[in-house]
């Protein structure tokens, strides 16, 4: 298996992920509330699963491989875009939680802000794998050797091995210091 096997796959979840926020989206739409719990489930699915554990593949293992091959500058520019995708959707996620933060407190804009967040995720997501899937993991995989095709995906699944051990530590460290 390639090393971007394993980030396309994590793509084809996130796709489902779209499709449940989206059809969330249309309830709130339509009974004009949303469930305080359900954004916490998606921002939790983003923030773990799409960022952490996908994007941080991508910034921590390709693209930091990437950085070390001389690219032609088409390639070099959507690793560059990439990773402004990656922080503008952190944004917007934090957005979305100070909007349910507010939703919570009862305030009126709230929902529409909470709204506009999922939406731009809704919209972002799909088009930013499209990118990746369709113009930037295949091509990229020409400047790597076997080898190092191999040794990327090796370090593809430590990364994952010790995600949840990383995640649950920082949790329990920050609880202890508050």
């Amino acid at each position: 298996m390639l090393p971007i096997g394993p980030l396309m796959i994590e793509h084809r979840l996130i796709e489902k992920m779209i499709v449940v926020i989206r059809r969330e989206i249309e309830n709130a739409e339509r009974e004009g509330v949303i469930d305080p719990a359900f954004i916490d489930t998606a921002v939790d699915f983003i923030r773990i699963y799409a960022d952490k554990c996908h994007h941080g593949k991508e910034e921590d293992i390709l693209f930091r491989d990437l950085n070390k091959k001389d690219l032609p500058q088409g390639l070099q520019k959507i690793v560059t875009e990439l990773i402004e995708e990656h922080k503008t959707g952190r944004k917007v996620v934090a957005e979305l939680v100070d909007a349910k933060v507010r939703y919570i407190r009862g305030e009126k804009n709230a929902l529409p802000a909470i709204l506009n967040s999922l939406r731009y995720l809704t919209d972002f997501y799909p088009i930013h794998i499209e990118k990746e899937d369709r113009h930037f993991f295949i091509p990229c995989m020409e400047y790597f050797s076997i080898e190092e095709k191999d040794q990327m995906l090796k370090e593809e699944w430590e990364f994952d091995k010790n995600l949840i051990h990383q995640i649950y530590k920082a949790k329990i460290s920050d609880m202890e210091h508050s």
